[in-house]
């Protein structure tokens, strides 16, 4: 039984600007034991950065965390999701883009939330196909 995304994300995702930098990025997942933050230009939604981003896309380039912004290391233009989407959605855009976590968005693009794997295999009815979802997901070849 699918449910409406807005249920069943974290709301209140944690969020910075594109300017931002690296390690200001780094320490809010440190703190906030998370492993992403949404990246905002205007507060509108432009982009994504994980912690696989800065140690890929920053770290393994040598890149200075203290001066290197967010622009140069996060996937822009992120697949999202509307709180009023459903999980069955959410599952089946994460296996067509090989990804983990989806935002989720207002109507203006503004964020308002995260949906993950985890979220969704809790969720009622989503169990079984969060668990293959995963697996799809889990053997597919990361994005770069």
């Amino acid at each position: 039984m699918s449910r409406r995304i807005g249920d069943v994300m974290t709301a209140g995702p944690r969020v910075l600007p594109l300017d931002a930098t690296l390690y200001e990025a780094a320490r809010i997942m440190r703190d906030q034991g998370i492993g992403d933050v949404l990246v905002t230009l205007s507060g509108r939604l432009c982009g994504v950065v994980t912690d696989r981003d800065i140690v890929i896309r920053g770290v393994a380039e040598n890149r200075d965390a203290a001066h290197t912004p967010l622009s140069d290391v996060c996937t822009a233009q992120p697949v999202t999701l509307g709180p009023d989407d459903d999980t069955d959605t959410a599952l089946r855009l994460m296996r067509e883009e090989a990804i983990r976590r989806l935002p989720v968005v207002d109507r203006q693009q503004r964020p308002v939330g995260i949906v993950t794997m985890g979220d969704l295999a809790l969720a009622d009815g989503a169990m079984h196909d969060g668990a293959a979802a995963l697996r799809d997901i889990s053997v597919a070849a990361p994005d770069m």
